[in-house]
């Protein structure tokens, strides 16, 4: 979902809203005090020469609230973002993002804990799956499985390689019961219907090819490749944030909510992988999305 906005539209004197609290011998917001900005929004917190600095609250007037740290009006640090729909996101912060360790909990009860950059689940990270108990624990880059991977059912699991959201190359499937199927996912095109002939006549789709069943054994990807930075914009690094030197600092107290669009789908998040129907009993666990940040 888009970014909610909070902000005004500024008078020739802006007006800032109420405020009690410290301040500094400029008569700027500096220490400890409470404001309620002209939108309606209020703020609960630490200041610094006329900024949200250190640690606050922040109550947005679409019911979302963030607890964490600020570093020049930015949210920088550890804090925890409850959004209007009921998900939440508790972890590091930088410039204003995602970025760091952190776990998001979304409104279906799924819950994604590990690596993010740049707003987005990218580096090394674990997804439950609440509808089934389900689990992939693996790569992830610009928010999307990729690299070596596992899905974890409740009496099988697949190692292997993931693209896009896909599972594509060789793999295997280990059964509880004791033995294991190698083989690869291929990608193979899908005739279409005649009458849906404006659309492609192809789509791309993985199916799995076995090649033998054996006993136990250890499996590891051929190469394991640090995921690349995501295609964002360079946020700050951890221990820096920007300090905008220019701008008048009372002009500096509106907040926004902010959730990524790319994670309102509820598509899939990767093909359910099955085994060979010759195989013992398995189950193949269907794996989905949920709605990501959305903040309502």
């Amino acid at each position: 979902m888009s970014d909610l906005g909070s902000d005004f539209e500024e008078e020739a004197e802006p007006d800032l809203g109420e405020y009690d609290g410290e301040r500094n011998e400029a008569g700027e917001r500096h220490g400890q005090g409470k404001a309620r900005l002209p939108n309606g929004e209020t703020y609960d917190g630490m200041y610094e020469s006329g900024r949200r600095h250190g640690q606050g609250t922040y109550r947005f007037k679409n019911g979302a609230r963030y607890i964490g740290e600020y570093y020049q009006n930015r949210k920088h640090g550890v804090g925890t973002f409850m959004y209007p729909d009921g998900s939440k996101y508790e972890g590091d912060w930088v410039d204003d993002q995602r970025q760091g360790q952190g776990v998001y909990t979304y409104t279906n009860g799924d819950a994604y804990s590990g690596d993010w950059f740049g707003h987005q689940r990218h580096g090394q990270g674990l997804y439950t799956y609440a509808d089934t108990g389900s689990k992939y624990i693996g790569t992830w880059v610009n928010g999307k499985q990729d690299g070596a991977g596992e899905l974890v059912h409740h009496n099988h699991r697949y190692l292997g390689k993931f693209s896009n959201n896909t599972i594509l190359g060789p793999g295997k499937y280990v059964f509880d019961i004791g033995c294991e199927q190698h083989g690869s996912y291929v990608q193979v095109e899908q005739e279409k219907e005649e009458e849906e002939e404006e659309e492609p006549l192809a789509v791309p789709v993985t199916r799995w090819n076995p090649e033998k069943i054996s006993s136990l054994t250890l499996w590891s990807p051929t190469a394991v490749v640090q995921p690349p930075a995501p295609v964002v914009g360079e946020p700050i690094g951890s221990d820096t944030a920007p300090v905008d030197t220019t701008a008048d600092p009372r002009d500096q107290n509106v907040e926004t909510t902010e959730a990524p669009a790319q994670e309102q789908s509820s598509e899939p998040v990767t093909a359910e992988a099955e085994p060979a129907s010759e195989l013992p009993d398995s189950a193949g666990g269907e794996e989905r999305e949920p709605d990501e940040d959305a903040a309502g």
